[in-house]
C-alpha cells in the first residue's frame, strides 16, 4: 500500500516536471521566433522586387528571389554626391575596427595586470578614474578629441578613428581584465618573482596563458562597439574614411524619389553581418569569459 502511494506520488511529480518543461520550452521558442522575426523580414524583403514588396505583405515568402538589391547595396548605393556603394566604407570599418580592437585589448590586458598584481601608490585612484571613464558619454569627448586630432594631423582619417576608439575603449578593457586577473592566485605571481621572472616574463608565462576567456570577451565587446559606432564615425571620419554605419545612414536617407526597401534591407544586413558572425562563432566564449572571473579562487 505504501509502495503504491510512493509510486503514485513520484509519477505525479514527474508529470508536473514534464508539463513545466514543455511550458518553458514553448516560451523559449516563442521568444526566439519573436526576436528572429525582424531578421526574417529583412532577409525576405532584401530578395524581393519593389513591385512584390508593394503588393504583398512583410511575412510572405519571395515569389522569385533576386540578388539585385544586394549587388546595388554593395556597389551602387548613393552616399552624398557620389555613388560608391557600401564596399569602400565596409573596408574602412575593417581597417578601423581590427587594429583598434587588438591594441585596446592588449593595452587593457597590461593595465589590468598591473592594477591586479603590481599595485603601486595611487593604483586605486587610477582604477577608479578608469571606471569613471566607462560612463562618460560619447558627446562629452567630441570637442577635446577633435582638437587633439587636429593638433596631431589625424583629423578626418582612418588612423584618427582608430586612435579615438583605442582611447575610449581602454577604460572598458582595463576594467574587464583587472576584475579577471584579481581571481588569479597571488601565489603564482609571487612564485614567479621569487624565481627571478620580471614584469613581462611573469605576464607572458603566467598571466597570458590564463587569459583566453577574458580576451574573447574584450574582442567581442570592442569589435561590436567599434563596428556599430556612428557618432565618432560621422564626426571624425572624412569623406574617404567614413565607416559603414555612416554610409548606411546616407544610403537610407538618400532622396531619389523612390524608397528602395529591398536595397535598404540588404545594406542593413551587410552592415550587420560582421557582428552577427562574431557572435555566432564566438558567442559561447563570450559567456564563458564573463562567468570565468565571477568567483574568486
Amino acid at each position: 500500500m505504501n509502495r503504491n502511494i510512493i509510486n503514485h506520488g513520484i509519477g505525479h511529480e514527474q508529470s508536473r516536471l514534464s508539463v513545466g518543461r514543455v511550458l518553458i520550452y514553448a516560451l523559449l521558442v516563442f521568444c526566439a521566433l519573436y526576436y528572429l522575426a525582424p531578421l526574417y523580414v529583412m532577409l525576405s524583403t532584401s530578395v524581393k522586387t519593389l513591385d512584390e514588396i508593394r503588393s504583398g505583405n512583410l511575412l510572405s515568402l519571395p515569389a522569385s528571389p533576386t540578388g539585385a538589391a544586394w549587388i546595388k547595396a554593395w556597389s551602387s548605393a548613393c552616399t552624398g554626391v557620389e555613388c560608391n556603394g557600401l564596399a569602400p566604407f565596409f573596408w574602412n570599418s575593417i581597417r578601423m575596427a581590427v587594429p583598434a580592437v587588438l591594441i585596446s585589448t592588449l593595452v587593457g590586458s597590461l593595465n589590468g595586470y598591473v592594477l591586479a598584481h603590481w599595485r603601486f601608490r595611487g593604483s586605486e585612484i587610477v582604477f577608479t578614474a578608469l571606471m569613471v571613464g566607462c560612463f562618460i558619454p560619447f558627446q562629452v569627448v567630441i570637442l577635446p578629441m577633435a582638437r587633439l586630432l587636429g593638433t596631431v594631423n589625424l583629423a578626418n582619417t582612418t588612423p584618427g578613428l582608430v586612435f579615438v576608439h583605442i582611447v575610449y575603449g581602454i577604460a572598458f578593457t582595463t576594467l574587464f581584465f583587472r576584475n579577471y586577473y584579481v581571481t588569479v592566485p597571488e601565489e603564482l605571481v609571487k612564485a614567479a618573482r621569487i624565481d627571478g621572472a620580471g614584469f613581462f616574463m611573469t605576464y607572458r608565462k603566467i598571466i597570458f596563458p590564463l587569459s583566453l576567456p577574458i580576451f574573447m570577451v574584450c574582442f567581442i565587446w570592442q569589435f561590436t562597439q567599434i563596428w556599430n559606432d556612428f557618432l565618432f564615425g560621422v564626426v571624425f571620419g572624412g569623406s574617404d574614411a567614413k565607416p559603414v554605419t555612416v554610409a548606411l545612414n546616407n544610403l537610407v536617407n538618400t532622396s531619389t524619389g523612390v524608397t528602395e526597401y529591398n536595397v535598404n534591407m540588404a545594406a542593413a544586413i551587410i552592415a550587420a553581418l560582421p557582428t552577427l558572425l562574431v557572435y555566432l562563432l564566438a558567442g559561447k566564449y563570450f559567456v564563458r569569459g564573463l562567468t570565468a572571473g565571477a568567483v574568486k579562487g
